[in-house]
């Protein structure tokens, strides 16, 4: 991994406040995620599980762990399973974590290799009466294959159909929604490397430069300061294309007199950044984007003094959107006649600002 080592004793706080929630006579299982074939001998780079990355620090393929408070066998109560390493994936590949490796990273004291997991997992499974799955029920999820998860879900559904299972979804939510300080210092080290790319472009955004250029800098940054590079695909949007909410092309030349969109944040360590700025190609606004410019920041200045301890989610959004009809209606954009007539469910200022005011952010861009 690019990243320092982080300190074992964030996964073991993280696996007790876990175990502390489960049922009894139950145990729970995480998968890595899989590697994912591009075609012939390619693969995309691996991204690990967030939920077993957040229990054990492991950033390995085709590694599981296994929480069983309830286990007869002290040995038991946290597992892992390793991909072992051999002479000839330590040649082609580099090595894979040794089981004392595992412990350093993890704290889990029980390490065994993959191919004694189903024996293993035999024993456990006479002992457990309650299976809890790993299952992505995030609200803005977006599946569009069985994943490894999903098909481990299916065999141990078929070989142990009189286990009741349940969902690990709501206990990972509540856990990973409340960060520990050791959390919080890397998800300000991810936001301090994107920084670092912003001060970057700006002394680089310049008329002819091409979106996919001002991509290249923040790459340059990112990886020089230990992060695998962007938390999630980068919007660099000039002219029209700062328009588009979700636009991921970033091939267009950045033109005299246009504004440049970039939506783009560093990961650290898995954690997650998100960024988004708007500046003038060619380094001076415009009076009108100066004045539209001026507008946002005054939401969102606004919209920052709102978020403290006890502000309910949908009266912030609710709030911030009257702000937003405020300064549309100063710029000319909105009249008072749309705002009067407008439909409660779809406010007038929708039609500019169309998504939502903020979102949590952790190992994943978009948090539970």
């Amino acid at each position: 991994m690019k990243y320092h080592s982080i300190d074992s004793a964030l996964f073991v706080k993280n696996r007790i406040k876990f175990a502390a929630q489960m049922q009894s006579s139950a145990l729970a299982v995480f998968n890595s995620n899989d590697v994912f074939s591009t075609g012939a001998d390619s693969t995309l780079p691996f991204h690990q599980h967030r939920n077993i990355f957040y229990l054990s620090g492991v950033d390995q393929e085709e590694s599981i762990l296994i929480l069983f408070p309830d286990a007869k066998n002290s040995m038991h109560k946290e597992i892992l399973f390793l991909k072992e390493t051999n002479e000839h994936i330590a040649i082609w590949e580099g090595s894979k974590l040794s089981k004392k490796q595992a412990t350093v990273v993890s704290g889990v004291q029980t390490v065994y290799w993959l191919s004694d997991f189903d024996s293993i997992f035999d024993i456990l499974m006479k002992e457990a009466e309650i299976v809890y799955f790993n299952n992505n029920n995030h609200y803005r999820k977006a599946v569009e294959m069985e994943t490894r998860e999903d098909r481990f879900i299916k065999r141990i559904k078929s070989n142990y159909p009189k286990h009741r299972i349940e969902n690990n979804f709501s206990i990972m939510e509540s856990l990973r929604g409340v960060k520990e300080p050791e959390e919080i210092k890397l998800i300000r080290k991810a936001c301090n490397i994107t920084e670092k790319g912003f001060r970057r472009v700006l002394g680089f955004v310049k008329p002819g430069v091409m979106e996919y250029e001002i991509e290249a800098e923040y790459v340059h940054e990112f990886l020089k300061d230990r992060s695998k590079g962007f938390a999630y695909t980068p919007i660099i949007g000039s002219g029209y294309n700062a328009c588009v909410l979700h636009y991921i092309e970033n091939n267009q030349r950045c033109n005299d007199g246009d504004m440049l969109l970039m939506d783009v944040g560093a990961e650290y360590a898995n954690y997650s950044s998100d960024m988004t700025r708007t500046i003038p190609v060619n380094g001076r606004f415009t009076a009108r984007q100066k004045a539209v410019y001026q507008a946002v920041l005054n939401v969102k200045n606004e919209a920052t003094k709102m978020l403290v301890s006890g502000t309910l989610w949908e009266a912030y959004h609710k709030e911030v959107g009257k702000i937003m009809t405020s300064e549309l209606l100063g710029l000319g954009l909105l009249d008072k006649a749309a705002v009067q007539n407008q439909d409660p469910k779809k406010p007038a200022y929708k039609k500019y600002f169309m998504h939502g005011t903020s979102h949590h952010m952790g190992l994943d861009t978009h948090m539970v």
